[in-house]
């Protein structure tokens, strides 16, 4: 089968929803595949209420969030969305194709343009039995619980203080299963204060510059071996302690899923405060091949209200291209813009608007 649109959209999480929105009641032939088997991504697992502004949700928990933006984008007539369905890879000897694999059968689809919106995968931690069952990551432990109501275990041990680390323990409070500490390799908590408030308030104790020496058990997790560490990152010998548990949660970051971006010759930057490999772009979420857009975490890893944000102004970008914008959409992309600014003004945001200026900076 092949197929042709105008606009492809990879990814149909927040970013990639709220891009294809832009489209809503146009002439514009759209597609959007997402891998999984239902849309939304991970608001789907954020039973959490959402910080910020009456337009970027607040009060509003993510799953719910996820059925907003899907509302118009499900009814639309010219946008086609297939789930279950991978991005294989990018053919330019073809034109501009993308080999899709759906129900086990390659597909070829072309477009004018595309918005990459992948998202992130998650980072692992290096540590001696690391591969022992009832290690997960905070995603997965996300999924289990909030998608499919199943405890990953009954005591467990989070590794992150972020605030997918804070976020992800107090939902296994909520859950019933016991969250024995949170431990930190940093010197300081590095997520929002409302959220470790919550955890101190219940009594868990949050170590910092501590980390995981080694799992211990057999056939599954039995405890671990923690050490505390020094100024340098280095292991402080005599410090070692044992904690008992059957679940480690490992919340030490997300890492952007860039390779297809790669693949159509885009040019990437390793930066570090981004979450690793990013799209250098510019204002417009515009790469170096000028028919590529990006949105989300896969242009650097922030919350869930950013990734919308970045998927409005890349969708109104592309209907600019196309001459199809209106002043409607043109007003759209400026709220954005500055809803995006005022995210980023504070001491947290000034790590991604470091990482920012270095990719923007960088496009020719």
């Amino acid at each position: 089968m092949k197929q042709n649109c105008d606009v492809l959209i990879v990814g149909a999480g927040p970013a990639g929803l709220c891009a294809a929105s832009v489209f809503v009641n146009t002439n514009v032939q759209v597609v959007v595949i997402e891998r999984d088997p239902f849309l939304g991504g991970q608001l789907l697992k954020q039973t959490h209420m959402f910080f910020g502004s009456k337009e970027q949700y607040a009060g509003t928990r993510g799953f719910a969030i996820s059925d907003i933006l899907k509302e118009s984008v499900l009814q639309a007539k010219n946008i086609h969305i297939f789930t279950e369905t991978v991005a294989a890879g990018y053919y330019p000897e073809d034109g501009f194709m993308l080999a899709i694999e759906q129900d086990q059968t390659l597909h070829r689809i072309g477009f004018k343009k595309v918005i990459v919106a992948t998202g992130a995968s998650e980072k692992a931690l290096i540590f001696e039995n690391n591969d022992l069952p009832g290690i997960f990551g905070a995603g997965a432990v996300q999924t289990l619980m909030n998608m499919y109501g199943v405890a990953p275990g009954k005591e467990v041990i989070m590794v992150g203080s972020g605030n997918i680390g804070l976020i992800v323990s107090y939902q296994l409070l909520q859950a019933g299963i016991s969250v024995k500490c949170i431990i930190e390799a940093a010197p300081v908590i590095g997520g929002y204060f409302v959220h470790a408030a919550k955890i101190r308030r219940l009594q868990i104790p949050i170590y910092t510059q501590t980390t995981i020496r080694k799992a211990i058990g057999t056939d599954s997790l039995e405890g671990v071996e923690i050490v505390s560490l020094d100024e340098k990152w280095q292991s402080i010998p005599g410090t070692e302690r044992i904690e008992s548990c059957d679940t480690l949660c490992l919340a030490v970051g997300l890492c952007p899923m860039s390779e297809l971006l790669s693949q159509m010759q885009c040019e990437t930057k390793y930066v570090p405060e981004l979450g690793g490999s990013v799209a250098i772009r510019n204002h417009r979420m515009q790469c170096t091949n000028k028919d590529v857009y990006i949105a989300g975490d896969v242009a650097g890893i922030e919350e869930a209200s950013s990734a919308m944000l970045e998927g409005y102004i890349a969708g109104v970008s592309i209907a600019e291209d196309l001459q199809i914008a209106t002043p409607k959409h043109l007003v759209l992309r400026e709220n954005s813009v500055e809803f995006l600014k005022a995210m980023r003004s504070g001491p947290i945001g000034e790590k991604i608007c470091s990482g920012l200026k270095k990719v923007e900076e960088s496009h020719v």
